[in-house]
């Protein structure tokens, strides 16, 4: 059974810091690619942050470059997102996503909402 866990978020303070985590299991997580996206109340859901499957490649959404850093733990099944400086404009449902890096396979979490608010 496949299955994508986030957790992390919350409320926090403009300028403050979270790090969301997405444990899965049910599949062999070196073997995906891996992203965070979000969706805000009205709008589409968007891209956020790509890992490879080895983690040497990284890619950011201009909107949080230099703020935010995605990373993997391949012998824990896990991947983050370090959010710092955020925003009121990053206030979302995160959601984890996996891409099979050679086939077809995708799946997704069931979302973490990460609200930015004083």
């Amino acid at each position: 059974q496949v299955q994508l866990v986030e957790s992390g978020g919350g409320l926090v303070q403009p300028g403050g810091s979270l790090r969301l985590s997405c444990v899965v299991s049910g599949f062999t997580f070196g073997r995906y690619a891996m992203s965070w996206y979000r969706q805000a109340p009205g709008k589409e859901r968007e891209l956020v942050a790509t890992i490879t499957s080895t983690g040497r490649t990284t890619n950011y959404a201009d909107s949080v470059k230099g703020r935010f850093t995605i990373s993997r733990d391949n012998a824990k099944n896990t991947m983050y997102l370090r959010m710092n400086s955020l925003k009121s404009e990053d206030t979302a449902i995160y959601y984890c996503f996996a891409e099979e890096s050679i086939g077809v396979r995708r799946y997704w979490g069931q979302g973490t909402q990460v609200t930015v608010s004083s």
